[in-house]
């Protein structure tokens, strides 16, 4: 589906670019500021796909405003604007980005995801079954695919450059950035994802697992960054139609991972292409998380 309104990659002649991840080209913006376009670029199984998902970069771009906004309460986060027309000349002249692209303030970025976990599924429910712990937490026996764990968890896992990134322990975290920070990553983790997911239930969505980044600013600040809470970086499930014991269907990018499932692809590049109505239903699926957690339409 390469639809003329999907943008699959961005170029500003005027600014340096950083780099050009999964789904976000990252610029420089001067000496302490950076632009983040986010595309719509899909990738799953750590492969970008080479078909994109139109208006997936708007969705990402404003639902993590909308979860900045909820959450700065309790830590400040990296967000200076997502309008276009607060933005230098040398981005407000690229119409192209508006919608998908969010100035922010610069920081040392800490090299560890920060992941929640209140439900058994994904890497962690592979881990249970192998060794009925994730990340040193030993689990109840029994428990089945999907289930919500007796309390959420912090699992975090390595930054990798490339291929997946691996589950560790906290002893490792505490290794990489000292015990202090360690711990403090590790609580702010799990009341983001608490104050999250309690609310989200009330719109109707589980959030069953999410990661954050953080980083440093220049006062020594904590600050949260990248996204937030989206259908990128969380899995979303309907609470009505919630029953364990097997996989959810997700307003996340699960149905793209299940539909490659099913294909003759030994999940290295390139990776094939989606067919028109995977792709559809992939954006109808980003848009209805979008809608079902703002109560408001995506603006255009």
């Amino acid at each position: 589906m390469n639809s003329p309104a999907a943008v699959s990659e961005t170029a500003i002649p005027e600014l340096s670019l950083v780099h050009r991840g999964k789904v976000r080209d990252v610029y420089r913006v001067g000496e302490d500021r950076l632009l983040l376009v986010a595309t719509d670029r899909i990738s799953a199984f750590d492969c970008i796909l080479p078909t994109p998902i139109e208006k997936k970069g708007a969705i990402l771009t404003a639902l993590s405003q909308f979860w900045f906004r909820k959450l700065e309460s309790v830590v400040g986060n990296h967000l200076i604007t997502t309008d276009l027309a607060e933005m230098p000349e040398a981005v407000c002249n690229h119409d192209e980005l508006r919608g998908r692209s969010t100035l922010v303030h610069r920081t040392d970025v800490f090299p560890v995801e920060c992941v929640a976990r209140g439900y058994l599924e994904g890497s962690g429910w592979k881990d249970y079954q192998a060794t009925g712990s994730i990340c040193g937490h030993q689990l109840p026996p029994g428990l089945k695919q999907c289930d919500k764990l007796p309390e959420p968890i912090f699992t975090p896992a390595t930054k990798a450059a490339e291929g997946h990134d691996e589950n560790i322990g906290f002893d490792v975290v505490s290794e990489i950035l000292g015990e202090t920070t360690a711990a403090t990553l590790r609580d702010l983790t799990l009341r983001l994802y608490g104050i999250a997911s309690e609310y989200a239930l009330t719109r109707g969505i589980i959030i069953a697992d999410t990661k954050f980044e953080f980083g440093l600013n220049k006062a020594g600040e904590i600050l949260i960054i990248d996204e937030v809470l989206t259908p990128d970086s969380s899995r979303f499930w309907s609470a009505e139609n919630y029953s364990p014991g097997k996989a959810q269907p997700s307003f996340d990018k699960q149905y793209v991972r299940e539909y490659l499932e099913t294909l003759d692809w030994d999940k290295k590049p390139p990776a094939p292409p989606l067919p028109d109505d995977v792709a559809r239903a992939t954006k109808e699926r980003y848009l209805q998380a979008y809608n079902l957690l703002t109560g408001s339409d995506l603006p255009l």
